[in-house]
Formats: C-alpha cells, sequence, structure tokens
C-alpha cells in the first residue's frame, strides 16, 4: 500500500512538472517590435520556440545574432515550418493584415494562434478569422500590453465589488509622441504607418486599447453607437494614415472615450471610470487614484498572480485547459467586440456621422 501510494505521489509530481512546461510555440514574423519581448521569455527559459518564420533573410540574420540563437531555428515560410514541427500555438509578430493568412494556416491544423493586438486589419478579416477558429476549434488570442497591468486588474476587481456603484464614463489615454519619434524599427514602420497593412494609424495602433478595456469593463456589452474624429497633425511623417483619434463610445448606460494617438508629448496608457458614487483612475502600470464620495487615496496594486501576470504564462493555462480565455482582454468573443468598434470609427471618421451598431 505504501509503495502505491509513493507511486501516486510521483506521477501527480510528474504531472504537475509536465503541466508546468512552457507551450511549445512557432513564431510568425519579425517585423513587429514587439519581439523583443518573447525573445527575451525564450532566453530565461520561460516559453519553448520551436521556430520562427519571416521571408525577410535580414531580420532573421538580425535576430539571430541578437539573441544568439541557432540557424536552424529558423525558416523562409511558415508553411516550410510546420511541415516539420508541430507547435501548440503560432505568435504572430507580423502586419496586422497579414494576421488573418495565420489562422488560415493554422486553423485547419488544429493549431491555435495568438497575435499581437489588435486582432485583425479589418472587420472582414476579422470574421474570417472569427469562422475559422469557430470551425477548427482552435484558441484564437489577441495580446495587450494592458493586460498585464496590476492597475488596471484593481481597477477592474473593484468596480465589480461595487465600490464606484453603475459605471457612467469611461476615459482611455494610450499612445506617445509617434513611432518614428520613439525609434521604431524601419520594417515596423514600413507597415504601421500603412492604411492596408496596419488598418487605419494611431486609430488603429491605440484605439484598440480604450475599446479593449472598456469592453472588458462593460462585460462584453455591445456599444449601441460609435463617433469618431481622426486627424494628421504631422502629414510630413505619417502621410498615409492618422496620428490622432478621438472616439466616443455609446453604451445602454455609460459613454466611453477612447483617445489614441501618436501626437502626446510623452508616453501615456491611463484609465479613468466614473460610477455614480465615485471614481477610479489607473494612472500608470501600477498606481491607481480613487475618490468615493469625499474620501480620495491612491494606492499601488498588488503583482499579478500567474498565469495572468503576462502573456506567455496566460497562454500556457489556455493551453493547459487551466483557464477558458473566453471572457477577458486576450479573447475571441471580446475582441470582436473590439473590431466592431475599431470598424464603426473608421466609418463614423470618414463619413462624419454617428455610427449605429
Amino acid at each position: 500500500m505504501k509503495k502505491l501510494l509513493a507511486l501516486v505521489l510521483v506521477l501527480i509530481g510528474l504531472q504537475s512538472r509536465a503541466q508546468d512546461k512552457p507551450a511549445r510555440v512557432a513564431i510568425a514574423g519579425l517585423s513587429h517590435d514587439h519581439i523583443h519581448l518573447v525573445l527575451r521569455e525564450y532566453g530565461k527559459g520561460r516559453i519553448d520556440i520551436i521556430g520562427i518564420a519571416e521571408t525577410n533573410a535580414e531580420l532573421r540574420k538580425k535576430y539571430a545574432a541578437m539573441y544568439k540563437l541557432p540557424e536552424t531555428l529558423f525558416y523562409a515560410d511558415l508553411k516550410e515550418l510546420l511541415k516539420k514541427e508541430r507547435p501548440q500555438a503560432v505568435l504572430g509578430y507580423n502586419p496586422v493584415a497579414q494576421h488573418v493568412d495565420l489562422v488560415r494556416i493554422c486553423a485547419p491544423l488544429g493549431i491555435s494562434v495568438m497575435v499581437e493586438k489588435p486582432l485583425a486589419a479589418t472587420l472582414a478579416q476579422a470574421k474570417e478569422m472569427e469562422q475559422l477558429a469557430r470551425k477548427h476549434k482552435i484558441n484564437l488570442l489577441t495580446n495587450y500590453e494592458t493586460t498585464w497591468y496590476p492597475s488596471l486588474k484593481k481597477v477592474h476587481d473593484d468596480i465589480r465589488s461595487g465600490n464606484i456603484g453603475t459605471i457612467r464614463k469611461m476615459v482611455a489615454h494610450d499612445g506617445h509622441r509617434g513611432p518614428q519619434e520613439i525609434g521604431c524599427s524601419k520594417e515596423f514602420l514600413a507597415w504601421l504607418t500603412d492604411p492596408v497593412m496596419n488598418g487605419a494609424g494611431a486609430l488603429n495602433d491605440f484605439g484598440c486599447y480604450g475599446a479593449d478595456l472598456m469592453t472588458w469593463l462593460m462585460n462584453g456589452e455591445e456599444p449601441i453607437a460609435v463617433t469618431a474624429v481622426t486627424k494628421t497633425y504631422k502629414p510630413q511623417i505619417y502621410p498615409k494614415v492618422d496620428d490622432d483619434a478621438s472616439v466616443m463610445v455609446e453604451y445602454r448606460t455609460a459613454t466611453g472615450f477612447i483617445e489614441g494617438s501618436w501626437n502626446w508629448p510623452f508616453d501615456i496608457k491611463d484609465l479613468e471610470v466614473f460610477g455614480d458614487k465615485g471614481y477610479y483612475h489607473a494612472r500608470d502600470k501600477d498606481q491607481v487614484a480613487q475618490r468615493i464620495g469625499n474620501r480620495t487615496g491612491s494606492t499601488r496594486a498588488e503583482a499579478l498572480p500567474a498565469p495572468l501576470d503576462n502573456p506567455f504564462s496566460y497562454l500556457n493555462a489556455v493551453l493547459s485547459g487551466k483557464i477558458t480565455g473566453q471572457n477577458d482582454p486576450s479573447s475571441l468573443n471580446y475582441n470582436m467586440t473590439v473590431m466592431r468598434i475599431l470598424d464603426a470609427a473608421k466609418r463614423a471618421a470618414k463619413e462624419k456621422r454617428r455610427v449605429v451598431l
């Protein structure tokens, strides 16, 4: 009996360690500057990259040298990679308009996909991606930097506790001085400032953050209508796309204001939420200010627990079934709503009218 118990304990231990192993993933594309984040995690052993597909030979050589990666890890084509390797998921660090291509390739093979925000360049692409993901029963996830901010999780949870009553107004400010101004790579700039490859300029690049957070705070509720104004304040730098977007999102009981721009005087990602009893302001990644009645204060949010602390722990948990990934900021459900908001905002700005959803 003791030997049997010991054997069971050993098997449980082995199973636990197996579940804790990082997911086997392939990388599609190296032109998105966020690629540095995943390659740093790979260097720390927190993610298992079994192949990297990139058509640009210069980029393959650049990142192989920068991160001391073997040439055998690189492929010129994703299909070629998937013929030789079978990852649990493919991570997209390619142009937004090419996210749909990843799903076309991966979904029929039963391989999950996680892309950098936003989900797609257009609503039509997003709908095709959703259809393929549902049909082939894969996870299709979208990674936002703000999802892993302790301050935003604290604001979300405190609102759920009823501390400030019913949400009435939400204001999201997201952006920086501009992708060229902050030194983005030439490969990143080439598609980020292209209306087809990125779907828009600052509207898609930073408007998606506010749309995602508001969808999360509103429990996935679909907006009633969207109004938007887009500007190009620096046509000499960004002649093809908007570099500033102001979007108003109407809900049944609340209004959201999304301010996404490449014209801020400094980097900014903050969120204000006003309820009928109080107010929260996630000032940055960690700090939360609040006012409830006449009581004011400011606190530092506690660090997020795994697997909600970074995109790779989250991905591992979704793939292993520890969490569903169904109704959260990375989920397909919520990001289809984000795409509907962005699509309505583009139409509203172009046609100078309020777009009813």
